[in-house]
């Protein structure tokens, strides 16, 4: 006999070995066992979650000779004939490949024919939103008041499709999404039985990957048990088949961004590919992984939340939570979901994976207020690491009416007037607190030098024109040098230059907060 798939050999024989779908089953399990069998059934939800397992174990129970609290009893001749697919009660249409009104008209006429054996003609249309426009108008009648003995069961995945004239004349069953412990509970269980060797932490994966759906979750098993056959079944082959990548790379490369190396993400990238892993595969776990380092993040006690990664793992993930703004987990997640949406029909994956990982390492590439954070929560760790905070802007040219600064040389605090050393002490608060009241503008002056005139009077040096115009303009100027007032409790008001770039370097410029060393504080 040829070999048969695991999802099709471990099809449920009765409604106990339905898993997942425990609302659904009691209701019809009562119905059979009360007589209250309805003539028309609607069963949706997502793909391999038992619709149309469901719908033959209640054709099977309702033509059973003697049924058992609701279940089948297996071993009568409709049962054997409905197992065998050979009984004429149980009438299976794809609505796919048939959904045209003749087809329809067709079921009509044969409705009008009573089972030559059992009580009940049962009629299976799947993915019956396929059906055309005509052939819905045509079942319409005979689906409201078919006669007693007939029974439709109407399985789909698209419901909205559906015209409600054929929804309101339905009992509606709508299958949930099985859950990972179920999936992986039942998968445990069939491999017991066939005594097959695989390991937990295998088998917890495949039941993740199959995203809710246990026929995929039995098909990816049935792949892998294939490729490694005779041999013990373990995480590692898992991630080798299927070709995705262990979480452990997903810390490697977090760990690359957050350092700004964008030379060590490509490499990083480069091991993935090289390793023969699927790229869209990667994006949607790299998605995973942020968000459960999220919800480690935000949630005080983890236990109380699915997070589905390894316990060896879950320290690991703690670490990194601890070192991590909200904000920005949502931004890498914001980047790399959009990146998901285009990557699956890209010629290019890589490219566009690359050009993700860059923009995560450099958050000033993006203008919205999530990148600001994140470029402001940069410049922070720099400056209390006492890293002196260099522009990655282009450079522009210098107005000729410009102050002149004063280039970097050495100056001793000392020298300096007070107003100077206290604007410079608290500048990293004061631009937190413009951000907060002018998000573009925060990001400009966070990659500006903060330097002196030739009349010792503070001064914003910027490294482009654009910077420049949004820095220097009348509203934002005035937003400065309020918020610099207000901190400072003297009227202050504040220069700004744009570096020439033919003649100068943003290295050169002198840099204020380097000269004058004070704790960071923060309102």
């Amino acid at each position: 006999m040829s070999y048969m798939a695991l999802y099709r050999k471990f099809r449920p024989n009765n409604f106990t070995e339905v898993k997942g779908q425990d609302h659904i089953v009691t209701t019809l399990r009562n119905q059979i066992k009360s007589g209250r069998i309805g003539h028309a059934y609607l069963f949706t939800g997502t793909r391999g979650t038992g619709k149309t397992s469901v719908a033959k174990l209640l054709a099977k129970t309702v033509n059973c000779e003697n049924p058992n609290e609701g279940n089948p009893c297996n071993e009568c001749s409709m049962c054997k004939g409905i197992m065998s697919a050979t009984s004429m009660n149980v009438i299976e249409i794809d609505a796919a490949s048939n959904n045209g009104v003749e087809n329809v008209r067709e079921i009509v006429e044969e409705v009008r024919y009573s089972p030559t054996e059992g009580k009940y003609k049962v009629y299976i249309i799947d993915e019956v939103h396929m059906l055309s426009t005509g052939a819905f108008n045509a079942l319409l009648k005979t689906i409201e008041e078919p006669p007693s003995y007939v029974i439709f069961i109407l399985a789909t995945t698209e419901v909205h499709k559906i015209p409600v004239t054929i929804l309101s004349r339905c009992q509606r069953y709508d299958f949930k999404r099985i859950t990972i412990d179920i999936i992986a509970d039942r998968l445990r269980e069939l491999m017991d039985e066939e005594k097959l060797d695989v390991e937990d932490k295998a088998i917890r994966y495949i039941a993740r990957m199959a995203d809710g759906s246990l026929r995929d979750a039995l098909s990816l098993l049935d792949q892998c048990i294939s490729f490694y056959l005779d041999q013990t079944l373990t995480y590692d082959n898992v991630l080798d088949v299927l070709g995705t990548v262990d979480t452990k790379v997903f810390s490697q490369l977090l760990e690359a961004v957050s350092n700004q190396d964008v030379l060590r993400c490509i490499r990083i990238l480069d091991e993935v590919e090289t390793g023969g892993r699927e790229l869209s595969q990667f994006v949607i776990d790299f998605i995973w992984y942020l968000r459960n380092l999220l919800l480690v993040k935000t949630t005080e006690n983890v236990n109380d939340i699915i997070i589905d990664i390894a316990t060896e793992n879950l320290e690991l993930l703690k670490k990194e939570a601890e070192s991590m703004d909200e904000d920005i987990i949502m931004r890498y997640i914001r980047i790399f979901s959009e990146l998901s949406n285009q990557i699956r029909y890209a010629p290019r994956k890589r490219v566009l994976l690359e050009m993700a990982l860059i923009k995560l390492c450099k958050p000033q590439m993006e203008r919205n207020y999530d990148s600001i954070i994140n470029r402001l929560r940069i410049i922070e760790d720099k400056l209390e690491k006492g890293i002196v905070v260099k522009s990655d802007n282009k450079k522009s040219k210098q107005s000729e009416d410009e102050p002149e600064p004063i280039t970097k040389q050495e100056i001793l605090p000392d020298a300096l007037p007070e107003d100077l050393k206290k604007i410079a002490s608290i500048w990293n608060n004061i631009m937190v607190q413009v951000t907060k009241r002018a998000p573009a503008l925060g990001s400009a002056i966070s990659g500006a030098t903060l330097s002196i005139d030739g009349n010792m009077g503070p001064m914003i040096v910027v490294a482009n024109d654009f910077d420049k115009e949004l820095v220097s303009s009348e509203k934002n100027r005035k937003v400065i040098n309020e918020t610099i007032s207000k901190m400072l409790q003297k009227s202050v008001q504040i220069n700004v230059r744009c570096i020439d770039n033919d003649k100068e370097n943003m290295r050169d410029v002198f840099d204020l907060t380097k000269v004058v060393k004070a704790p960071i504080q923060y309102e």
